[in-house]
């Protein structure tokens, strides 16, 4: 039934890695968390830890990117009960894309009913500084123009339908939990909202590119979290995701400025500590039973 580019997705081989998971720790987790370049402390901030390196669990993917730690830890914030991938996977890496998201629907099958993905990303938006938080509002997701979407192939109606609607993909909840909570903690003046944009990678964008996609209503630009997304609204889970600015993207013929990943890895270290504390305090809220 399924073709070979699809060995190794199917829900069977999921269900092997969620139950070979779950056998090996009494946490059953309800928030998943995603953590981008340079934002793996906060896996570091769960109690009870158990933790996996990625190449010890069956069919999971490995990271190659520095600042990607490659790690699942289970654990608990604040009593709530989480994972975490410490490293997440890239389309750049050279992997298949439904490999890419496979931990979405691991998370799924652990009882995941949250996911919270972070990411850095490039501002594209003229009123956004390095160092601003900007909560996910919606995305543009390239690599699906051209047919590289994660749900390409055959469906499996356990995960979900064939046409998954994506117009409510990042929930509203969450994003005003998110804005309330950063004004309380006096985040208010560099918490932002926008449009993310996910490109394929791994090579920065050319300043034709960057006007481009801001003519397209991009706010900020990445190469990641898009696929993760529709994998997770797929299969149900209620989703919430922010980036970190970590560079300017540049817009302009005359600039001098040069994108660069230890750029991206030093702003993440600076802003880390109220990211963290953003989502640690995120979650201890989060209703668990009044969601869909």
């Amino acid at each position: 039934m399924y073709p070979e580019a699809n060995k190794g997705y199917t829900y069977e081989d999921c269900k092997t890695t969620a139950d070979w998971l779950l056998a090996q720790t009494y946490i059953r987790p309800t928030v998943g968390i995603v953590c981008g370049s340079g934002l793996g402390g906060l896996a570091d901030m769960l109690k009870d830890q158990v933790a996996f390196n990625y190449k010890d669990i069956p069919n999971f993917p490995q990271s190659t990117v520095h600042g990607h730690a490659g790690r699942l830890v289970f654990g608990t914030l604040k009593g709530r009960p989480c994972v975490c991938m410490q490293g997440r996977f890239h389309l750049y890496e050279g992997y298949p894309i439904q490999k890419i998201t496979l931990p979405m629907r691991i998370f799924k099958l652990l009882g995941v009913e949250t996911v919270i993905l972070t990411n850095a990303a490039g501002g594209l938006n003229q009123d956004f500084k390095v160092g601003d938080v900007m909560i996910i509002k919606d995305h543009l997701n390239i690599p699906g123009f051209t047919g590289n979407n994660p749900l390409t192939g055959p469906n499996d109606d356990r995960f979900g339908v064939r046409f998954p609607c994506m117009s409510d993909a990042y929930d509203r909840e969450l994003q005003q939990l998110a804005m309330d909570v950063g004004q309380e903690l006096g985040y208010g003046d560099f918490l932002r909202e926008g449009v993310y944009c996910v490109l394929g990678g791994p090579s920065f964008e050319t300043i034709a590119e960057s006007r481009m996609l801001h003519k397209l209503g991009a706010d900020a630009v990445g190469m990641s979290t898009g696929p993760e997304v529709i994998v997770a609204r797929h299969c149900g889970m209620r989703v919430f995701a922010l980036s970190l600015i970590t560079n300017q993207a540049v817009m302009d013929y005359d600039s001098e400025e040069k994108a660069n990943h230890e750029e991206v890895l030093q702003t993440g270290k600076e802003r880390a500590a109220q990211l963290e504390r953003l989502v640690t305090t995120m979650v201890t809220r989060m209703e668990h039973n009044n969601y869909a």
